[in-house]
């Protein structure tokens, strides 16, 4: 199984949004590298739910319900999307200050890949987050 970390800003969709929603397309994603990590992800992944912008930090776990398939909000261009169904909160979100200043997540992709709005996790990273939000899957 791999891991991911999904971005979204809250006002746009939020976790609570998504919870209601029970199941997402995770479309609009028009950045080739995040693209590709769409490509990458396969049923039965999990994903952090980060909030961007306003909020900074992971909030929920998600996972893959559908790999990926032509983005249907796509006017041109190759475009991907997958769909997500919530799995869980985290019982104490992790803020981006957080993994900025814990040497055991220095290398996530989230940290050196900021702009990218999919981006895998490893393994000991994702069981690390999960330490940190007090939380068991």
């Amino acid at each position: 199984m791999n891991c991911w970390l999904v971005k979204s800003e809250p006002e746009s969709y939020s976790w609570d949004t998504f919870v209601k929603d029970k199941r997402a397309a995770w479309t609009g994603v028009r950045n080739f590298q995040a693209r590709n990590n769409l490509r990458a992800m396969k049923r039965g992944d999990l994903a952090f739910f980060y909030h961007s912008v306003v909020g900074k930090e992971i909030v929920g776990i998600a996972r893959v319900e559908k790999e990926a398939y032509a983005d249907p909000t796509a006017k041109e261009g190759d475009w991907s999307c997958v769909d997500l169904v919530p799995v869980k909160p985290l019982a104490k979100p992790v803020t981006l200050d957080q993994i900025k200043t814990d040497k055991a997540l220095a290398d996530m992709q989230l940290l050196r890949l900021s702009r990218i709005s999919v981006t895998s996790v490893t393994g000991p990273q994702f069981k690390h987050l999960l330490a940190l939000a007090e939380t068991k899957l």
